[in-house]
Formats: C-alpha cells, structure tokens, sequence
C-alpha cells in the first residue's frame, strides 16, 4: 500500500507499533466488569453477530474449542452469556449475549470511547481530521481482507 502516510516516511512497522500502543492504552482504561481480552471480544462478537455455534465462536476467535466451553462456562456464571437451542435445528446450541453481556459490552466501549476523545483532544485540529478520517478507511481494509 502506498500513501501518503507510507511517502512521509511511517512504515508499515511503525504503525503497528502506534497500533500496539494505542490498544494496550485502551485495554488499560478502566473498564466495567474486568473481563479478560478473550471474554470480552467473544462477548463482542456475540452482541455484533448475534448467537453463534460454540465451535463457530472458537474458531473466529482463534481458539480451541476447549478453551471457548471454558470461556463461554465462566461467562454464563456470571450471566453474561446463555445457551440456547437452535430455532433451525433443536439438536444445535448457541451461545447469546444475555441483556447484562449487552450492557456491559456497552458500558465497557462508551469507557474507552470517552478516553479516546480524551486523548483525541490533545492532538491538534489537522492530526485529529487525519486520524478521524484514516481509522474508518482502515476498518473498511481490515473488514474487507476479513471477507475475503
């Protein structure tokens, strides 16, 4: 890819390393529920895609399917997730975001959204145009390999 970022001398290593940062300074903000990174992007997942197969979740996430019956067990005892049958095969369980998984999910990104905008607010008017104008255009490249 080559742009205009790529021509003023940022190389592909050095956004990952802004990305990294950026996410570790995400994960740090103080979230609500404490969940883990894996709790919280299956919970994710779940409330963006809705229910899902067990092995369907393990397998987006990139995890085993014996870590995910672990993950999704911690989940529902502590109510954020719920098997249920599948309208189309009543053989089939899928795991849903409870209304309290929603919420949380919920609370947890408007945390780090309003620590962004923080952060945002340090940056002068042309660097925030340029970051709200490059992170969709990303998301779209990110999506679009992803369907690849």
């Amino acid at each position: 890819m080559h742009n205009e970022v790529m021509e003023s001398g940022g190389s592909g290593e050095e956004l990952v390393v802004a990305f990294e940062q950026l996410v570790r300074y995400v994960r740090q903000v103080n979230t609500a529920g404490g969940l883990s990174t894996a709790a919280s992007s299956a919970l994710g997942r779940l409330g963006r895609e809705g229910p899902q197969r067990l092995t369907e979740l393990a397998r987006a996430e990139g995890v085993s399917q014996p870590a995910m019956t672990q993950l999704v067990t911690r989940m529902e005892r502590d109510g954020l997730v719920r098997r249920v049958a599948s309208t189309d095969d009543r053989r089939c369980v899928l795991v849903e975001s409870t209304d309290s998984g929603a919420d949380l999910v919920r609370r947890r990104r408007s945390e780090r959204a309003e620590a962004l905008e923080r952060l945002m607010e340090r940056l002068d008017p042309k660097e925030r145009t340029a970051v709200v104008i490059a992170l969709p255009a990303l998301a779209r490249l990110v999506q679009a390999e992803a369907s690849d």
